[in-house]
């Protein structure tokens, strides 16, 4: 898959050799509704005879409209969404910056400056999908604004149990802990990639040694509890139990730290400095503060059992 870079400011230069269909949004967490826009133009492009692209932005627009508390985590971090789309079949992904230059153009200019200089010959985006400065250019527009250079499909919502699947949803989903919910959402279960560091020792100390992992800061990561997860490294993949929180029978809350402590199973080795992969498969329970040491080597060898009967009914 080629990936494309590109600055408005610095003028968007002239694709003589390509023709594309396009699907474009921000597509964080490239969920089952964002994969059946992308479908749509692998399709079209088919049709066209020419070749399948997706246009994103960033980083996401909240990142330059609100201060830090404004912010908005990342589901589908952009590394991961290259994998994800070039595994779905896309030639192409521009990655447009998203920056002042960009969020003043007008809806004509976006068309103009943009699609035109990149031979775009189709247009797919969600029916909520908008362009051009302050979002006042809708797909509907957008199909006179090309006057004839490109066509335009719009995609209809895509909904689960009659409600739209979104980003936003799923967001609350993670926040509430509801990661199987998230993962039927996706289409594959949310996945959190980190570095793994050198933690307290403590799991280890009480017969349960810890995988801790630091995930990138711009990231979302469900809601404190304990989960049943799938953790690879090294192309490896293994099953195991997760605790995310702040460890309240050790720390105080509002003292400690966040973190992400898998138990590996069946793992014999250093992990120390490698990348790992989480893949959240389900819930077990909400983070507690146990009154004893010996009460919580027993919580943690029940969580464990739960967690592989939860992963051996995914095989």
């Amino acid at each position: 898959m080629e990936i494309i870079e590109l600055k408005v400011e610095q003028g968007i230069v002239q694709i003589v050799d390509k023709e594309f269909s396009v699907a474009i949004g921000f597509f964080d967490g490239l969920h089952k509704g964002h994969q059946v826009v992308i479908q749509r133009a692998i399709d079209t492009s088919k049709q066209l005879n020419n070749f399948p692209a997706v246009m994103t932005f960033n980083p996401h627009p909240s990142h330059l409209f609100t201060d830090e508390k404004g912010k908005i985590g990342y589901i589908t971090p952009l590394e991961e969404k290259k994998r994800i789309l070039h595994e779905m079949g896309i030639d192409t992904l521009f990655i447009v910056t998203f920056d002042r230059d960009l969020a003043d153009l007008s809806p004509e200019e976006f068309v103009e400056q943009v699609l035109n200089k990149l031979n775009v010959r189709h247009v797919t985006a969600g029916f909520d999908f908008t362009f051009g400065a302050k979002g006042k250019g809708t797909m509907e527009q957008m199909a006179s604004l090309a006057n004839g250079t490109f066509g335009t499909t719009l995609v209809e919502k895509v909904a689960e149990s009659d409600e739209k699947i979104s980003s936003t949803r799923i967001r609350k989903l993670l926040a509430e802990g509801e990661v199987a919910k998230t993962a039927m959402l996706l289409g594959r279960p949310f996945r959190s990639i980190g570095k793994v560091v050198d933690g307290d020792k403590r799991g280890r100390q009480l017969g349960f040694p810890t995988a801790n992992i630091i995930p990138g800061a711009e990231l979302i990561v469900p809601q404190n509890g304990v989960y049943a997860v799938r953790f690879t490294v090294d192309g490896t993949t293994y099953d195991g139990v997760c605790n995310i929180g702040v460890k309240p029978t050790f720390d105080q809350p509002d003292e400690a730290r966040k973190t992400i402590e898998v138990n590996v199973f069946n793992f014999d080795g250093n992990l120390y400095g490698k990348q790992a992969i989480v893949d959240w498969i389900d819930h077990i329970r909400p983070e507690q503060k146990f009154e004893s040491i010996d009460m919580l080597i027993s919580q943690i060898a029940k969580d464990k059992e739960i967690a592989k009967k939860i992963l051996s009914k995914k095989d």
